[in-house]
């Protein structure tokens, strides 16, 4: 069974920098799907932020283009998500999974961007 692992996270000042990893524990498919974050901030639903695909084509929800970048190493089953210039609206709880047929979620990696 799969398991979605996800690190990276912590506290950081507006305008800041912070890069997110999710190793697909157990996956022998990794290099077969595309993958997405996620993220879900309090009292709101989960959002797609970025995904991958397999053949590395990438897109980003508009709000963190120019932001975000998201990467991939399939020999090590893992997708990284770099942010930059965080801002305080890039508080959540951030999750990776595969973009088609999705495994169980992982606890996620909370991000707080605070001053």
């Amino acid at each position: 069974q799969v398991q979605l692992v996800e690190s990276g996270g912590g506290l950081v000042q507006p305008g800041g920098s912070l890069r997110l990893s999710c190793v697909a524990s157990g996956s022998t498919t990794f290099s077969m799907y595309g993958m997405a974050w996620y993220r879900q901030a309090p009292g709101k639903q989960r959002e797609w932020v970025a995904v991958i695909t397999s053949g590395g084509h990438t897109n980003y929800v508009d709000a963190v283009k120019g932001r975000f970048t998201i990467s991939r190493d399939n020999t090590k089953k893992t997708v990284y998500l770099q942010m930059n210039s965080l801002k305080p609206e890039d508080t959540a709880v951030y999750y990776c999974n595969r973009i088609t047929s999705p495994h169980d979620w992982g606890q996620g990696t909370q991000v707080t961007v605070s001053s």
